[in-house]
């Protein structure tokens, strides 16, 4: 498997692959989206086995949006990195601190991020975002990993002075636009060790002239 993306303008993207070249390629002749049905190992499988060439190339630039459509919710781990807690002066956690994201918060990899009225201190984490495939309740750690479809890149925006107001973590990262997600799912065949890879973000915007 390669990449799987979705591409188009906000509200009506289609499923798209990026081939072992890079190109994009488009997949609606097989799907008409990247739901959370199509996830599963088996639908997965039926993309595997087409062979990449056959399908139409995608001409131009267009924006890619969030890898997956219809996020029932987007479970995120506060202070995962043991490197951010001590840049951030906090006490590694005994166990994992967990919030949510808000489904309204996901948006494309480089879409505008809107800056709420008031906000001061606007931040931004790189995070790796785990895509989960196939119904997981009540699964073992050692079974786990079976239920990852794929991963992708989260940049996890924080507005910390509404975040540190209260205990309530959401407030300052459920905002609009506050997850950009991609451009693109990895399937997790592609990845070898997900525990050993290199993630960075680089930030090349003025978040004020946002404002």
């Amino acid at each position: 498997m390669t990449k799987l993306c979705r591409y188009g303008h906000p509200g009506s993207e289609k499923p798209g692959l990026i081939d072992r070249s890079g190109t994009l390629r488009d997949l609606s002749r097989l799907w008409d989206d990247l739901t959370p049905e199509r996830l599963s190992p088996q639908s997965l499988a039926q993309v595997a086995a087409i062979d990449e060439t056959t399908l139409p190339a995608v001409e131009g630039s267009p924006r890619f949006g969030v890898p997956v459509s219809h996020v029932s919710k987007c479970v995120c781990i506060g202070l995962n990195y043991a490197d951010h807690a001590e840049e951030a002066g906090l006490p590694i956690p005994q166990e994992p601190i967990v919030f949510l994201k808000a489904p309204s918060a996901l948006c494309g990899a480089h879409d505008d991020i809107p800056i709420p009225p008031h906000a001061s201190q606007v931040d931004w984490e790189v995070e790796l975002g785990i895509v989960i495939g196939s119904t997981a309740r009540h699964v073992t750690e050692a079974k786990a990993l079976e239920h990852v479809a794929g991963y992708c890149i989260v940049n996890d925006v924080s507005e910390r002075s509404f975040q540190m107001q209260s205990s309530q973590w959401d407030k300052g990262k459920g905002c609009d636009n506050f997850g950009p997600v991609g451009p693109f799912l990895v399937t997790a065949d592609e990845i070898a060790d997900p525990q050993n890879l290199r993630l960075w973000l680089d930030v090349n915007v003025n978040w004020d002239i946002l404002n």
